[in-house]
């Protein structure tokens, strides 16, 4: 079982350890001494979905040069300030990649295989959409949710 570990360092600022000794440096409202928790939230939800997309497409023999998640999170105006929506942008590049072959990859992450976007759902809205980014073209072909 994973456990992880906050230890309060001085002002507002917290250091994360998680299971493996890896540490993030955490703040609650001074973007200067750390990140803020709730978007660590939006980080561990699109480090946990890249992490699938680039096994997936390995596996559909399509490998990605490179892969970027970008994450918008539209959280309630009042406490606790729940994200309500969360929109994922994948941003790929590689040799032959299909849009057909990421939307079902991008799928599979979402609804089969990412703990963080399993625990969120039942809070927040998750919508994706990618773009295939030419290695000298910045929007080559866009992709929505559906195929």
């Amino acid at each position: 079982m994973p456990t992880t570990t906050v230890r309060w360092v001085l002002g507002k600022q917290f250091v994360g350890t998680d299971s493996r000794h890896q540490s993030v440096v955490l703040s609650g409202d001074d973007p200067a001494s750390g990140v803020s928790p709730s978007q660590v939230l939006l980080i561990g939800l699109s480090a946990c979905s890249a992490y699938d997309v680039l096994n997936i497409m390995n596996k559909k023999r399509q490998p990605l040069t490179m892969l970027e998640v970008i994450a918008e999170g539209e959280q309630d105006a009042k406490p606790p300030w729940a994200y309500r929506r969360i929109h994922l942008t994948y941003r790929v590049s590689g040799k032959d990649l299909t849009p057909k072959a990421l939307t079902q990859a991008i799928r599979l992450s979402q609804e089969k295989y990412c703990s963080v976007a399993a625990t969120v759902r039942g809070v927040a809205e998750i919508t994706t959409e990618f773009v295939i980014v030419a290695p000298t073209d910045s929007n080559a072909k866009n992709g929505p949710d559906e195929e």
